[in-house]
C-alpha cells in the first residue's frame, strides 16, 4: 500500500501574497519537490505572516505518484489561474511519458497571460516541448543533459544548479530547488528572511545560479592532480569527436608515455580505456532517454562504426546497444 502524504495548502487574502501552483508530474522526484516547497512554508514562519501560499495539481486531479512510490493528496486538476501566479512543474523520471498533449497545452495556455513559470528537475524538458524555453537559458538535471540537447541543439542549456531567465525559473533538481527558491525568496523580501530560512533546513552554504551541479573533477575521481583533472576535463568535453592520446598530453604539456603513466597510477586504466567508458555511458544515457537510432547514438559518441560500437557496448554493458533500446521500449 503507498503512502499518501497529506497537502498543506495556505490560503490568505492579502494582495501581497505570492501564490504557487505545483504540478506534479507522475513519477515526480520527492526530493526536488520537497526542496522547493519546504522554503516557502519556513518563510511562512519565519515572518510570523503569511507570505507565500500554494496548492498542487495534477494532469486529472488524481492522486500524484512520485518516483519513491509516495502518493500526494492534490488539490485539483488543471484550472484557468491568474497572472499574478507562479506555476512550478515538478518532473522525475520517464519524463517524456509525462510530458502529455493536455500538459503543454495547458502550459502554453496560461504562458499567454506572461505568468512566471519554473521546473524542477528533468521538467525542463516539458517547458523546452512546449516551446516556452525559446531565447532562454535554462538548466536541467546533469544525467539528462546529453539527450536534451540532442533533442533541443538550438536552446541555451546551463551546468549550474538552477537559473532564472526573466519569468522562467529551472533547476537541476535534488536539493539545488532549495537554492532557487532562497533566491527567489530572497527577491521577494530580502537576505535576511533568505538566510533565516536557510538556517532553518541547515543549509549551510547558499549556492548562487554561477554553482555547477556536477563536484569538481578532482572531487569525483578522488585524486587532486591539475594536468589529471585537465585531460578529464578535455574528454568529457569531446565525447562526439575524441581527442588522440598525443593531443591530450600536448595539451598539458606531457608525452604520451607520462599521461600513460598518470593514468596508470591513479585511475587504474589506460587514457584509451577511461576516454572509451566516458563515451560508453553517454551513449547509454542516450539511448534510454532519446528515441535516437542506434546508429546516430554511435556517432554522437565518437564512433564511426556500428559494428565497433556494438562490440564495446557488449563489452562494457554485457548486452547489445539494441537489446538495450529493446528492454527500454518493453
Amino acid at each position: 500500500m503507498k503512502d499518501v502524504i497529506m497537502a498543506d495548502s495556505r490560503t490568505n487574502k492579502n494582495a501581497t501574497v505570492s501564490r504557487y501552483v505545483f504540478l506534479l508530474l507522475p513519477n515526480f522526484s520527492m526530493t526536488a519537490f520537497a526542496s522547493a516547497v519546504e522554503p516557502l512554508r519556513i518563510a511562512n514562519r519565519s515572518a510570523e505572516k503569511t507570505l507565500y501560499e500554494w496548492k498542487f495539481i495534477s494532469e486529472t486531479g488524481e492522486n500524484a505518484v512520485c518516483s519513491n512510490g509516495a502518493a500526494l493528496v492534490v488539490d485539483g486538476a488543471f484550472s484557468e489561474l491568474d497572472r499574478d501566479q507562479v506555476i512550478i512543474v515538478c518532473g522525475g523520471m520517464d519524463i517524456k511519458s509525462a510530458t502529455t498533449k493536455p500538459v503543454m497545452g495547458w502550459l502554453r495556455r496560461e504562458s499567454r497571460k506572461g505568468m512566471a513559470i519554473g521546473a524542477l528537475c528533468t521538467a525542463t524538458y516539458v517547458l523546452a516541448k512546449a516551446g516556452l524555453l525559446e531565447g532562454r537559458r535554462s538548466t536541467i538535471h546533469w544525467e539528462n543533459r546529453e539527450s536534451f540537447l540532442e533533442e533541443f541543439p538550438e536552446l541555451e542549456l546551463s551546468t549550474a544548479i538552477f537559473t532564472i531567465d526573466r519569468n522562467r525559473y529551472t533547476s537541476a533538481g535534488g536539493a539545488a530547488s532549495i537554492d532557487l527558491m532562497l533566491k527567489l525568496i530572497a527577491e521577494d523580501h530580502g537576505s535576511d528572511l533568505a538566510n533565516a530560512v536557510a538556517d532553518q533546513l541547515i543549509h549551510t552554504a547558499i549556492r548562487t545560479d554561477k554553482d555547477d551541479q556536477r563536484l569538481s573533477i578532482p572531487t569525483r575521481i578522488g585524486v587532486r592532480h591539475p594536468k589529471l583533472a585537465r585531460v578529464i576535463h578535455l574528454m568529457e568535453e569531446n565525447l562526439e569527436e575524441p581527442i588522440s592520446p598525443s593531443d591530450l598530453a600536448k595539451n598539458v604539456g606531457m608525452s604520451t608515455r607520462q599521461l600513460e603513466r598518470l593514468f596508470r597510477r591513479y585511475l587504474d586504466r589506460s587514457p584509451k580505456r577511461y576516454y572509451m567508458e566516458l563515451r560508453l555511458r553517454k551513449s547509454r544515457n542516450l539511448l534510454l532517454q532519446t528515441e535516437m537510432s542506434v546508429i546516430n547514438v554511435a556517432l554522437a559518441c565518437g564512433f564511426s562504426s556500428p559494428s565497433h560500437f556494438s562490440k564495446c557496448y557488449r563489452s562494457y554493458f554485457q548486452t547489445t546497444p539494441y537489446r538495450e533500446r529493446g528492454a527500454q521500449e518493453h
